[in-house]
């Protein structure tokens, strides 16, 4: 007898590993999507997460049908994507590998829980420094590295594609433009790939007439470098752009859309990089990356992007020291 449409029907859910700004924001993101059948916020903080899902959970009649509740680690068991937003922020005169040394501990604890459920979904590390973290999940899951990817530069991405967006006064859907490397400070702009509906960046410059385009492009680049620390000065902290960057992600793999991100992905041998996640151009599947979208860099950007694998390596170094 064939199964009906019911029976093979399966849930589409996904685990939220903390219930802050940024779990939060993205799971109310997510809900509205309707990517997902189920999201399950897990927290160490019980209250925070019940009342979290509380909130959301009044919304339920605006939303598209799903199911939004707390859980625990057994809810890894059978979720398909697992988002890792749970971590230690950076206090005053702490220093980038302070943090790093304690969010690698939150980090590990996390996924020998995973591994612990025999789950087989794709995780998503967010946790900051995510190039890091990313490759520190991976190598304690022991997994193939196309399930362990992190959110990289996708933000940073849109980030780059809203400038050029209010620049050249066209809407920003017609912009298509990476940030690539590391999520940080040594991230930069593959000019090479930017262009507005085919045309290429400085050409569509030339025929507008810009003077002096190559200062014009310098000022952007640090804008987006610098959007972060603007927005934490501003308010605190940063949680609509990356919960909205991470709805892309997620819905991409719950979808099989076979679409084009740059999310932080652990390089062996691509691009001359080995042993270090970072963020290139990866199409992802239900199943995470399926393979990096190669593309020949410039020899400034292959530069920029091996200075970058450099930094994150020698902080790597620095932390297992």
């Amino acid at each position: 007898m064939e199964k009906s449409e019911h029976q093979n029907w399966r849930s589409r859910k996904v685990a939220i590993v903390g219930a802050g700004a940024v779990g939060a924001t993205f799971a109310y993101a997510m809900a509205q999507n309707g990517s997902a059948d189920e999201i399950c916020l897990i927290d160490l903080n019980e209250e925070l997460c019940k009342g979290q899902v509380l909130d959301l959970s009044h919304g339920l009649p605006f939303y598209p049908t799903i199911n939004i509740y707390a859980g625990s680690e057994k809810d890894y068991a059978d979720a398909d994507v697992i988002v890792i937003t749970a971590g230690a922020a950076q206090k005053k005169g702490e220093t980038r590998l302070d943090l790093l040394k304690k969010n690698s501990v939150i980090i590990e604890g996390i996924v020998d829980q995973i591994t612990a459920q025999n789950s087989q979904a794709v995780i998503v590390v967010v946790t900051n420094p995510v190039d890091i973290l990313t490759k520190i999940a991976l190598e304690r899951s022991g997994w193939d590295r196309s399930r362990v990817i992190g959110s990289g530069t996708v933000l940073d991405s849109s980030r780059f594609k809203y400038l050029l967006s209010e620049f050249f006064d066209v809407y920003v859907g017609s912009i298509h433009a990476y940030v690539l490397g590391e999520h940080g400070d040594s991230e930069f702009a593959a000019w090479s790939m930017a262009n507005i509906s085919g045309v290429q960046l400085d050409e569509y410059s030339r025929q507008l007439g810009i003077k002096d385009w190559d200062h014009e492009k310098e000022k952007i680049e640090h804008e987006v470098r610098n959007s972060a620390y603007h927005i934490i000065d501003y308010k605190g902290a940063t949680n609509f752009g990356v919960g909205l960057a991470l709805v892309q992600i997620v819905s991409a793999i719950l979808k099989n859309q076979r679409r084009v991100l740059t999310v932080s992905y652990h390089l062996e041998g691509e691009y001359g990089i080995e042993n270090i996640s970072l963020a290139t151009p990866c199409l992802i599947t239900q199943h995470g990356v399926e393979s990096i979208v190669g593309t020949e860099l410039t020899d400034d950007e292959q530069n920029k992007l091996f200075r970058s694998a450099e930094v994150l390596t020698s902080e790597y170094d620095s932390l297992k020291a």
